[in-house]
């Protein structure tokens, strides 16, 4: 059994509705993230970016020598 959603198309989380959506119910792309491989991953999506900016924010400041 998969968990890759209907279709095989994966989970994604609708930046306009808040909500996880999958298979043809879903937004255009400028407002989802994804696809995610699981609803719960899809779900986490606002703190995944969330994460993944402060990783970069502190990469790009030790890249341009500051001190964060």
């Amino acid at each position: 059994m998969s968990d890759s959603g209907p279709g095989g198309g994966g989970y994604f989380w609708c930046l306009r509705h808040h909500r996880v959506e999958t298979g043809d119910d879903v937004c255009p792309a400028q407002y989802r993230l994804g696809p995610y491989a699981t609803a719960g991953e899809a779900e986490r999506a606002l703190e995944t970016v969330e994460k993944r900016n402060a990783e970069w924010d502190a990469e790009d400041a030790r890249w341009n020598g500051e001190d964060r």
